[in-house]
């Protein structure tokens, strides 16, 4: 994620259920737009969004998008 320049475009894809996690990670995985397994969303790569993501990236899978 360390690559990932500000400002281009991510996609973002649930890997792993949201059962058993925190309540604070559930709540990111929704500010993300994912509300299921394989769900994905494509978000602006600001860095409130990486923040996020960071949180939950043991939930997420994160392509770049050109």
């Amino acid at each position: 994620m360390d690559k990932i320049l500000a400002m281009n475009k991510i996609k973002v894809t649930q890997i792993k259920s949201s059962i058993d996690q925190s309540e604070r990670q559930k709540k990111n995985l929704l500010a993300l737009g994912l509300k299921k397994i394989s769900g994905s969303n494509e978000l602006t790569a600001t860095p409130q969004i990486l923040g996020i993501v960071n949180k939950v990236k043991h939930l997420v899978k994160i392509h770049e998008i050109n």
